[in-house]
């Protein structure tokens, strides 16, 4: 039997868990090492922040700083490797629809909204408050936040050093898929920002689907 869904063309094995992930909303999972995590974005132009954590060992988890200094390149493309703080392989970028993804946007929170976009904004849920309501499950804190992926989030950095936020370069259907090289947990914030053009001004949902 032919599989006529089109999200699930291509994945390397079997479905092992499938789920939509609503507008705003948190997401935790672990992926076992060799499995594959799809990330669809269902209706386009819609940011998904993303953390991983070793499962081995909390204190191990996904390194900005080491993962742009190993490749000399602030965007991750396919074939990009995210290093552990450890220096260590966590995931690899296996494929994407889209040229690139952010690495240095950082994830919306209370504080930020305020300071860029005004006090009004203070009590707009944000990427930051999604994080800890995920880890909080897995009995992480803030102590265990770091600088995050924005998956399908354009942040261009202009000649002077300046960075934009700008519309996302993603659209409907559009995926990216990462594969585990040790077990992982994976936090994920569909973000709900709505100050600036990462969403389009309007979080969508975004599907889950994890393949062996």
């Amino acid at each position: 039997m032919v599989n006529a869904d089109p999200a699930t063309q291509g994945l390397p094995g079997p479905i092992l868990h499938d789920e939509v992930v609503p507008a705003r909303a948190p997401w935790l999972f672990r992926i076992r090492a060799g499995q594959t995590l799809r990330i669809v974005d269902l209706e386009g132009n819609q940011a998904v922040d993303f953390l991983a954590y070793a499962a081995a060992d909390d204190a191990e988890r996904y390194s900005a700083q080491d993962t742009i200094a190993a490749q000399g390149n602030i965007f991750l493309r396919e074939g990009a490797v995210l290093l552990s703080n450890e220096g260590r392989p966590m995931m690899t970028i296996t494929g994407t629809s889209v040229a690139y993804h952010d690495t240095i946007g950082g994830a919306c929170s209370c504080e930020s909204n305020t300071l860029r976009y005004g006090h009004h904004t203070k009590a707009q849920h944000a990427c930051v408050d999604n994080f800890l309501d995920a880890n909080v499950r897995v009995g992480r804190g803030k102590r265990d936040m770091v600088s995050n992926i924005n998956f399908f989030m354009n942040v261009p950095v202009e000649a002077d050093g300046a960075l934009g936020i700008v519309d996302g370069i993603s659209a409907p259907g559009l995926t990216v898929d990462v594969r585990a090289e040790m077990d992982v947990d994976v936090v994920v914030s569909n973000c709900p920002q709505v100050n600036n053009p990462c969403n389009g001004f309007n979080p969508t949902p975004v599907r889950m689907i994890v393949s062996a």
